[in-house]
């Protein structure tokens, strides 16, 4: 029971070995002493909290807050000794706080258990005592041999036993996990492959060794024993054979595995990073400014215990006639007598801490959230999807992002590969309707206008498209041109590794091509959506791959079926940047088709045109366009048995594999005849080009991070704004070693310095990466630094998470956003200040694991330039409004900051809305004026300290000076006592904290007025009732008829008046002062008008032509404190806004009326 809790408290792992060994259906040994090693279960946990360490944990996670382990230290002290004050008005507020705080994050992660619980208790098929039974798949073990069915997700990672392939093979994408949706195919081992039925895996005996979990996707080492009569068979295992946990099962009808990791062991697992509690940059701020008020407290606490023993020097003031001292008092230590006094003080000062500070954030937040998934702007009617809210403690941290970390796939584009140029022997053709359009000029065409090639029937009978013709010839004629077309297309049908679904077949490609053709009833899974997009293209065009069969690969060219025989496949690499394959044609002639990125195919040819396709090939790029260019070569007998012997010695060899082929590879792709190049578009979701041109005006660095291949990555950076044109792009690509690393940052460094060009961007693969991270962090920030786009391929998902944290730590300490949809981007998700999961296609671990979840990657402007300006703005106001408004009868004081003037500023911090959110969407560079915590800087918190300083200075002496000692003002002819004198004091400090959140409030709802002028009039009924009566179970009632009389004063009543106006004149004149003077930039967009056509301003204050002359003033009062009334507010915006055109947002309380302006 012991060792169990240790292990759930993570002090004591379940196996300390480097190996684990796997009993395949879990049969032990039955010889001799076994203990079998013990492995964790299968389930996944997201969530912070269990029902047993709920309270502890978060009680220590709350208390760790300065204000609230203050108070509870107040608390403690205010039951131990006798204080001015009852131990309610600290203890009361402190529960009220961690009680709301613990509900709002128990119930966040209340949900994170339900999607723990989703996953957790998913069906899954599990072969055991000779049979498939159904479990959960928490309940699957190490050991199980697991039965997973085409189009499902592996609950477990698996070593793979056997597919319905008699091969044993079978295909997976790995999209949630590493971004990837390329098929990637897995092998059993030969003696397992044949065990297809639970009958005949029931009689499997094996063992798996293989080394413990570990987090890198790509890496597994392990081998198999097969007892086979009475004898052992070893197999190694390799990444070929490990099935992950989160890849989903395809173009294959089951599989069995047997599971090797499990739960939290899995890699996927293993990528994620642990759930830690964020804490936003206005929290830290609150901590700070807190130790400051902390210090004065103290200070106020010494100086006053000091001048006490101070007056008390004198014998007459130590013990007066009115208050004698007992004996026990007499004879108690002065020490702790004098610490008994200090924490007296310590307990009547407190209240400049403001406890209902953090209640009311807490609510702010809570409440604040809402308004996230109310907001019509972030749904998604084709998914049906509305903005989530995972966390509500990080609202304005979305008004501080200064770093974008974004996935690729699936984040930015659709993941949908489209076919939309191509040119061949030098003629550019463009896909519109399902028919090739030429843009120039034919053979057989003189004039210049668009010539269509609707398809190749029309030369059916032709004889040179027989399979028998040959190859190699040079347009002459019309029917030599649709052969150069045939044959590029058959290179595009041939030059891939495309997986075929097993389905009806036989109709296809018979008969006349039609739009409706082949890709609708072929399925085809590529090893790159490229790949699939071009050979869908082919097929439309009449040339269909029908699948392969063994060596042979079948294609039918206008109904007629060709069997190609596949010698040989050159596997792409990206020092090479192309892959060929080998082909034996019907007529026995060996072909050699390539296809690669320009920059490789092009040096290699000598025939074809070149130079026009070259200049095809730039302009389909700079449309930002995937490019790939086509190219053969026909081989001699007495060639191609030359390259078949140096392949087979190259693969053979067991020294320097990889450079023996590269060698080999080199002698083959070469003297090349070009046949054309190809345009394919990775359609990118809507509105991204815009919304990252956007962030970048807001000062935002975005920095694309994926596990796609770097020619990909640097495509869909090109096409979607991330990259330019005219950027200068450096690469930091396949460094082998730290000296090499070091090198080649140096000289991007020097370029850098050297070069004049505006903006630079920067490419970096994972391994590069690790080796700059490793030994050259500095430089490599210092690179990063200087560049104006980053973008990382080829990235673990625990690389994307290490990145981040380089950049939080780094001397600026920026604040850092990532985006993503799948379970790859989680550790990014988690390790960010903010984390945002994309509602995709890949499932929802990233919308789990998040921050924030939103359908798509545009409504990330609004998020950060609306919701985020607006949070950021309303919490900094109300965090120094309350350290300004921060005595009394206990009563008030516990009221004072709960109720008396909690509301006024709860609403604001809610409803705030100082600049339309139109504007601060369509003018993204408003977003920084408030970075960098600008409005909790030092400054500021000073300015709001001094100003309440200033005020209660205002308060007590203007109090003091106005009812002096010696005047009789009460009508019944009493003098002001203390009582009264402090109601005075605290009736002018309400009114005017009220009367100060009214001027800082630009946006007035019937709710603002509500609570603002109601919270005085509260105050006012409050103190009536409180003092109008005797209550009988008050022990003393100081405050009887004290209020009454005061208010019955008529120089009471001027007091009030004269000191509250003149605590907020001075307030008046510095806005006036700053924005005649020193605008901001949010103050100019706020007098700025929006629409020529309308008379409006910014601040939505809208006038009518037959305006008075008190209302002339009154405009120019409102343009000086940024004021309006929603009564005479415009929302009418023009359609050629960039991003809404109309704002149905939740955050509109008000009607409008438009007939105003």
């Amino acid at each position: 029971m012991w060792r169990w809790v240790r292990q759930q408290l993570g002090f004591d792992p379940p196996h300390q070995s480097d190996t684990r060994t796997i009993y395949i259906a879990n049969r032990f040994p039955q010889y001799g002493h076994y203990t079998p090693q013990k492995f964790i279960d299968n389930r996944i946990i997201s969530s912070k909290y269990t029902v047993w360490n709920f309270v502890p944990k978060n009680l220590f996670e709350q208390f760790r807050r300065v204000a609230n382990f203050y108070f509870l230290i107040i608390f403690l002290v205010q039951l131990m000794i006798d204080t001015p004050t009852s131990p309610v008005t600290s203890g009361l507020p402190l529960f009220f706080v961690i009680t709301v705080t613990a509900i709002k994050q128990g119930y966040e992660d209340w949900l994170r258990h339900i999607s723990d619980n989703e996953v957790n208790g998913a069906p899954v098929y599990v072969v055991r005592s000779g049979g498939l039974v159904t479990t959960r798949s928490k309940n699957i073990r190490v050991g199980d041999i697991v039965r997973v069915a085409k189009n499902e997700i592996f609950p477990a990672d698996l070593v793979l036993l056997s597919s319905d392939r008699l091969d044993g093979s079978c295909h997976v994408t790995t999209a949630s996990l590493d971004g990837e949706t390329n098929l990637k195919t897995h092998v059993a081992v030969p003696e397992t492959a044949v065990l297809q039925t639970v009958a005949n895996l029931d009689t499997l005996i094996a063992v798996v060794e293989c080394q413990q979990p570990e987090a890198d996707l790509y890496r597994f080492m392990g081998r198999m024993t097969i007892t086979q009569q009475m004898e052992e068979i070893v197999r190694p295992l390799g990444p070929e054979s490990l099935l992950l946990r989160g890849a989903r099962l395809k173009n294959t009808k089951e599989i069995f595995g047997v599971a090797v990791y499990t739960g939290m062991e899995t890699k996927m697992a293993l990528n994620y990073k642990s759930k830690s509690q964020k804490r936003s940059a206005v929290e830290k701020s609150m901590n700070t400014f807190l130790i400051i008020y902390l210090i004065i407290l103290i200070s106020e606490a010494i100086i006053s215990t000091i001048l006490k023993y101070t007056w008390q020097a004198e014998e007459k003031w130590d013990e007066p006639w009115y208050n004698q001292k007992t004996e026990h008092q007499r004879n108690s230590s002065k020490i702790l007598k004098f610490i008994s006094d200090f924490l007296a003080f310590l307990v009547l000062y407190n209240f400049i801490i403001p406890i209902s500070l953090y209640v009311t954030v807490e609510l702010q937040k809570f409440l604040g959230s809402f308004f996230i998934g109310w907001d019509l702007d972030l749904y998604h009617e084709e998914s049906d999807e509305k903005a989530q809210v995972n966390t509500s403690d990080l609202n304005e941290e979305l008004g501080q992002v200064e770093y974008v970390f974004t996935d690729k796939t699936g984040t930015l584009t659709e993941n949908e590969m489209q076919f939309r140029e191509c040119s061949i022997n030098g003629t550019k053709y463009q896909e519109i309707n399902g028919r090739l359009v030429s843009e120039g000029p034919t053979p057989d065409s003189s004039e210049g206008n668009l010539s269509y090639l609707t398809s190749l029937s029309h030369v059916n009978n032709l004889s040179h498209l027989a399979a028998g013709s040959s190859f190699r010839t040079s347009p002459e004629n019309g029917t030599e041109l649709i052969k150069e077309h045939d044959l590029f297309f058959k290179a595009v049908s041939l030059c891939h590794t495309v997986q075929i679904s097993s389905v009806q077949t036989d109709s296809i490609g018979d008969g006349p091509w039609q739009s409706s053709f082949a890709p609708a009833q072929l399925e085809y899974y590529a090893s790159s959506p490229d790949e699939k997009a071009l050979v869908e293209a082919a097929a439309r065009f009449g040339i269909v791959f029908v699948g392969n069969s063994g060596e042979i690969m079948e294609v039918k060219t206008l109904g007629k079926l060709e069997r190609y025989k596949l010698l040989h496949i050159l596997e792409f690499d990206p020092d090479r940047r192309r892959m060929s394959v080998i082909v034996q044609a019907p007529s026995g002639e060996k072909l050699l088709f390539v296809k690669g990125a320009e920059s490789s195919i092009l040096p290699e040819c000598i025939g074809g045109e070149i130079e026009k396709t070259k200049i095809h090939v730039d302009e389909f790029a700079l449309k930002g366009l995937r490019t790939l260019c086509m190219a053969y070569r026909q081989f001699t007998s007495k060639e191609y048995e030359e390259i078949n012997r140096r392949l087979f010695e190259a693969r053979t060899a067991l020294q320097q594999r990889e450079e023996k082929l590269a060698g080999v590879f080199q002698f083959i792709e070469k003297d090349l005849i070009l046949l054309g190049a190809t345009a394919v578009e990775d359609k990118l979701q809507d509105k991204v080009r815009e919304t990252i041109e956007a962030l970048r005006m807001a000062g935002i660095k975005v920095w694309v991070l994926t596990g796609d291949k770097h020619e990909t990555a640097v495509s869909v950076s090109l096409s979607c704004g991330h990259f330019h044109r005219t950027m200068n792009i450096l690469e930091l690509l396949n460094q082998k070693s730290d000296s090499e690393c070091a090198e080649k940052l140096g000289q991007l460094a020097r370029r850098i310095r050297e070069d004049h060009v505006i903006q630079h961007g920067l490419v970096v693969d994972g391994t590069s990466l690790s080796l700059a991270l490793r030994e050259h962090e500095k430089l490599f920030m210092d690179v990063c630094r200087h560049c104006s786009a980053v973008m990382c391929c080829r990235m673990a998902p625990l690389q994307k998470a290490k990145v981040i944290r380089l950049i939080k730590i780094s001397p600026e300490k920026p604040i850092t956003l990532a985006i993503g949809d799948g379970a790859n981007d989680v550790s990014m998700i988690q390790e960010a200040h903010v984390g945002i999961g994309i509602m995709g296609k890949e499932g929802r671990q990233a919308a789990r694991n998040s921050d924030y979840a939103i359908a798509r990657f545009k409504f990330l402007s609004k998020l950060l330039f609306v919701h985020g300006h607006f949070y950021y703005i309303r919490i900094a106001t109300l965090v120094q409004y309350f350290f300004y408004k921060t005595l009394y009868d206990s009563v008030y004081l516990t009221l004072y900051n709960i109720c008396f003037t909690s509301l006024p500023i709860l609403i604001y911090s809610l409803l705030e809305q100082h600049i339309d959110p139109h504007v601060l969407q369509n003018k993204p560079t408003l977003y920084r004026d408030i970075s960098k915590n600008r409005q909790l800087s030092m400054k500021t918190f000073l300015y709001w300290t001094t100003l309440g300083f200033s005020h209660a200075f205002i308060f007590f002496f203007g109090s003091y000076f106005l009812i002096g000692k010696d005047t009789s003002l009460l009508g019944n002819g009493q003098m002001f006592g203390n009582w009264t004198f402090g109601t005075l004091v605290f009736t002018v400090m309400v009114i005017t904290v009220t009367a100060k959140m009214a001027l800082e409030t630009h946006f007035w709802t019937w709710i603002n007025h509500l609570v603002t002028w109601g919270s005085i009039l509260f105050y006012f009924v409050f103190s009536l009732f409180y003092g109008g009566i005797l209550w009988p179970f008050l022990s003393s009632q100081n405050m009887y008829f004290v209020f009454i009389q005061l208010l019955s004063s008529g120089s009471a009543w001027f007091a009030i008046i004269l000191m509250v106006f003149t605590c907020l004149f001075l307030d008046i004149v510095k806005k006036v002062f700053d924005r005649q003077f020193h605008p901001t930039n949010i103050e100019k967009a706020q007098l700025t008008e929006t629409n020529s056509s309308i008379k409006c301003l910014d601040s939505m204050c809208c006038f009518s032509e037959g305006e008075t002359a008190c209302a002339s003033v009154g405009r120019m009062l409102e343009r000086v404190i940024g004021r309006c009334s929603p009564s005479h507010v415009s929302r009418s915006w023009s359609a050629s806004d960039p991003f809404y055109t109309n704002d149905r947002s939740i955050l509109t309380l008000s009607t409008m009326d438009s007939s105003t302006c």
